[in-house]
């Protein structure tokens, strides 16, 4: 059985580490758009950018004023057990929340919709985010937190399967370049696209790609991973960099991940991550150890699935 103090002193790390160190996958990625960059201001951003996170990483600090909106995905095996069960669970991920505001600190971004009621720790009515997924066998849990801009870099259209990738193609740039030249997202990002599913999951699957893929991750699906490479290519070519400004890196890299939908119809969303990539990941075990990593590892085959049974084995023959 996992232990809820364990679970606690973990996720207060990991608020930690989420919210001033830069993933290594993502800063490579920065580093590689600032030596190709050759767009002034772009260019500009990128360097102070980059000398930005090496003081919050000395310093202790935040990495960007705005903290974001911090949310959790849990994942865990099938036999994983924890003290107190899933209420524990959650308990001790608001409590680490509301600590890592006050103690780091992160800026209390999350108010009521309608009374902006703020209780000044960024804890509230369905904040944080908790999302879970399971993997068959195991005594682990990974806690895995995000923190993703709050407020714009997203979107989404009802697709029609008339327009195909061509209308994909399309609904991707329009959504650039309005993130682009009306500032609604810090670029470059990673950019997460969720094709298909019901509306409130194409949401999803689009926000999970942004946050839970790592950069240089390609999908399983051949023709899904050839997609993403010219998607990233295209983002770039449209004359935007950093901020919006004239360049030619705007995506660090291009995410896909799929669902089945309705018959009739192809939806899809559109998410950019942020300038600030924000995630920091933990995997406990029941007897007290913590490995500590940055590559989330939530899509794995499970997670893709597509018969109605789970038989790895006959998933590896086929």
């Amino acid at each position: 059985m996992i232990s809820i103090d364990l679970i606690e002193a973990t996720a207060k790390e990991l608020m930690a580490k989420a919210a001033i160190e830069i993933p290594d996958d993502y800063l490579d990625g920065l580093k590689q758009a600032a030596s190709t960059e050759d767009g002034d201001l772009s260019s500009y951003v990128l360097q102070a950018m980059l000398e930005n996170y090496e003081a919050a990483k000395q310093d202790r600090r935040a990495m960007c004023g705005d903290t974001g909106t911090p949310r959790w995905y849990v994942k865990m095996g099938n036999g994983t057990m924890i003290e107190g069960g899933p209420i524990a669970l959650e308990a001790a991920l608001r409590r680490a929340t509301a600590q890592s505001t006050y103690e780091l600190p992160l800026r209390p971004n999350r108010v009521h919709p309608l009374w902006r009621t703020d209780h000044n720790n960024n804890i509230g009515i369905g904040a944080p985010e908790i999302e879970y997924g399971y993997e068959p066998g195991g005594e682990w849990i990974d806690l895995i937190t995000v923190h993703k801009g709050g407020l714009f870099g997203t979107d989404y259209r009802m697709l029609f399967p008339s327009d195909g990738i061509e209308g994909i193609k399309r609904f991707y740039l329009d959504c650039l370049v309005a993130f682009g030249k009306r500032g609604l997202a810090c670029q470059p990002a990673i950019i997460g696209i969720g094709i298909g599913g019901c509306k409130d999951t194409c949401m999803v699957l689009g926000k999970r790609a942004a946050c839970l893929r790592i950069v240089g991750s390609r999908n399983s699906d051949p023709k899904i991973a050839s997609l993403e490479d010219e998607l990233k290519e295209l983002g770039n070519s449209i004359g935007m960099g950093a901020m919006g400004f004239v360049g030619k890196n705007m995506v660090i890299d291009a995410n896909i991940e799929v669902g089945y939908c309705h018959t009739g119809g192809m939806q899809m969303s559109v998410h950019a991550f942020c300038l600030s990539s924000r995630r920091a990941v933990a995997r406990v075990f029941p007897d007290g150890r913590v490995e500590y990593r940055t590559d989330p590892e939530w899509f794995t085959d499970y997670q893709r699935r597509e018969t109605v049974e789970w038989e790895p084995m006959l998933e590896a023959a086929e």
